[in-house]
C-alpha cells in the first residue's frame, strides 16, 4: 500500500483543530493553516523524489505558545503579550524541527507563564482532558497534551520546569519526555526558571517522542531499539513519592511493577529520605522558580498586575522575598545535592516511581486558590523531584482498564537520555502485549 500524503495527514489534524464540538479552539491558541499545507506539500514533493531532510520530515507537529515564532508575539499564554513586539526569528528549537522538515500546524494553549501542574487558563480557555471532558488536562503544556491526544498532531512540543511535558501527558494518557536539561538550547523560550527548564516533546508513542528530542538536541537520530528488561536495576524509591498516592495509582503502579518483576527487571526498594528532606530544606524559602519567575516579571507585574492569572500571580510573588545570600546558598546547597544523588544512583539503570500520585483533578476541584494549590502541589511533587536532581525522566501510559490515565515515570541520571529511551520502548512494549 502507499504511503499516505502528507499533505492528506495534514488535512486530517486541520479537521480536528477546526471541530466545534472538540478542543482544538481551546488547544490552539494559532492554526498555521497556509504555511502549513506549503509545508506539507514541499514534503510530498520530496517524499516522491526519494529526498529527506530528517527525521521530522512530514511530521504534523504543535508547539507550545512560548517559543518565538518570527514576525509574531510570544505570548506565552498571557493576556498582557498579546500586543508584544514580536520575535526577530524562530527560537532555535523551532529552527531545528524546521530544518528537519517539520510540518509546524499550530501553537498549543499553555498555564500563563508556564507557572502550574493544573493547565488552567482564564485568558484563553482550558482544553478539557481527552479522557473526561470535565477533568484538567495537566500543565504547564496542556494544549500541547491534549493536541497529542486528540490526534490533532503526531508529536506535540512542550517545555518542563517542574513536570510540564510529563503531568499533562501522564493525566491525558500519553507518552512525555523532560530531557537532561543541557542537551536543548532554550532559548527563545520564554523563561520561567533559568535554573530548571527544560523542552521536551509529548506523543502518543516513544519512538515518536525519541526522534523529537534527537532533532531539538541537534543530535543524529537513531532507532530506539529496545533495552532488554531481564536483569535490569530499577529501584523504587520509598517514602516522599509514593505518599498520598489516589485509590487508581495504587492500584495501578502495584500491577505495573509485578509485570516488571515477572518480565525479569530486578526491583528495589530506595530510601532516599536525606535527600528528599535536604531538597525540601532547600526549597522552604521559596525555590528556584518562584525566585527566579519574580526577577523575570517584577516590572510587568507593577504595571500589569491586575491581568495576570491569580493563581500564577500567587505563585510568582512568592520569590519577592528571597534575599540574594539566600539564593547563592541554594544553589550551592542544591549543587552538592545534585552531585551525590548522582552517585548514589551510579548503580542503578534507572528509578520507576508513578509520574502523579493523584489522576486529573475535576476542574471543580481546582475552583478556588486554596483547592488548586492542594491539587498542583500533587501533581507536581514528583516530577520536581527530577527537575531538582537535574535528571532525565519519562512519563508512560498504563494500561488504562477503562478508567482514567495513569502515568509511569521512568527516571534516569543526567546525560543518559538514550538508555532511558531504550528503557521506556521496553516498557512501553511490555504494557501493550
Amino acid at each position: 500500500m502507499p504511503a499516505r500524503l502528507i499533505r492528506d495527514r495534514l488535512e486530517e489534524s486541520l479537521v480536528r483543530i477546526a471541530d466545534p464540538k472538540g478542543e482544538g479552539a481551546r488547544a490552539c491558541l494559532t492554526v498555521y493553516e497556509t504555511t502549513a499545507r506549503l509545508e506539507a506539500d514541499a514534503a510530498d514533493v520530496r517524499a516522491r523524489a526519494g529526498l529527506t531532510l530528517g527525521a521530522l520530515d512530514g511530521a504534523i507537529i504543535t508547539i507550545k505558545d512560548l517559543f518565538d515564532v518570527a514576525g509574531e508575539p510570544t505570548r506565552a499564554g498571557a493576556k498582557i503579550l498579546v500586543n508584544a513586539p514580536p520575535a526577530a526569528a524562530d527560537a532555535p528549537v523551532v529552527r531545528r524541527l524546521r530544518a528537519a522538515g517539520a510540518v509546524i500546524v499550530a501553537k498549543t494553549n499553555m498555564t500563563e507563564f508556564a507557572f502550574s501542574g493544573i493547565g488552567l487558563n482564564p485568558h484563553f480557555g482550558t482544553p478539557g482532558n481527552p479522557a473526561d471532558r470535565a477533568r484538567v488536562p495537566g500543565g504547564s503544556s496542556s494544549g500541547a497534551a491534549v493536541t497529542a491526544a486528540d490526534n490533532m498532531c503526531e508529536i506535540a512540543i512542550g517545555t518542563d520546569t517542574g513536570g510540564s511535558t510529563r503531568i499533562p501527558a501522564a493525566v491525558c494518557g500519553i507518552v512525555g519526555h523532560k530531557p537532561s536539561r543541557q542537551r536543548i538550547p532554550t532559548d527563545g523560550a520564554f523563561p520561567l526558571s533559568f535554573t530548571l527548564d527544560s523542552i521536551g516533546p509529548l506523543a502518543r508513542s516513544v519512538a515518536d517522542c525519541a526522534r523529537a528530542d534527537a532533532v531539538m538536541a541537534g543530535e543524529e537520530p537513531t532507532p530506539v531499539e529496545p533495552a532488554p528488561l531481564a536483569g535490569l536495576r530499577l529501584s523504587v524509591p520509598q517514602g516522599l513519592p509514593l505518599a498520598d498516592l489516589d485509590a487508581t495509582v495504587t492500584a495501578r503502579f502495584a500491577a505495573a511493577r509485578q509485570v516488571l518483576g515477572r518480565a525479569g527487571a530486578r526491583l528495589s526498594e530506595e530510601r532516599l529520605d536525606d535527600f528528599f528532606d535536604a531538597m525540601q530544606r532547600i526549597n522552604a524559602k521559596s525555590g528556584f522558580a518562584p525566585a527566579e519567575a519574580y526577577s523575570i516579571h517584577r516590572e510587568r507585574l507593577a504595571a500589569h498586575g491586575a491581568d495576570y492569572d491569580p493563581n500564577v500571580r500567587y505563585r510568582i510573588e512568592r520569590g519577592a522575598a528571597l534575599s540574594a545570600a539566600d539564593y547563592v546558598a541554594m544553589a550551592r546547597d542544591r549543587a552538592a545535592l545534585v552531585r551525590a544523588l548522582d552517585a548514589r544512583l551510579s548503580d542503578l539503570d534507572g528509578l520507576v516511581l508513578p509520574t502523579c500520585p493523584i489522576v486529573a483533578p475535576r476542574m471543580d476541584e481546582v475552583a478556588t486558590r486554596e483547592t488548586f494549590a492542594a491539587k498542583n502541589m500533587l501533581l507536581l511533587r514528583n516530577t520536581s523531584i527530577v527537575n531538582f536532581f537535574d535528571q532525565c525522566a519519562i512519563s508512560l501510559p498504563l494500561p488504562r482498564e477503562g478508567g482514567l490515565p495513569v502515568g509511569l515515570m521512568l527516571v534516569a541520571r543526567n546525560g543518559h537520555d538514550r538508555r532511558l529511551f531504550r528503557m521506556a520502548a521496553a516498557v512501553e512494549r511490555l504494557f501493550a502485549a
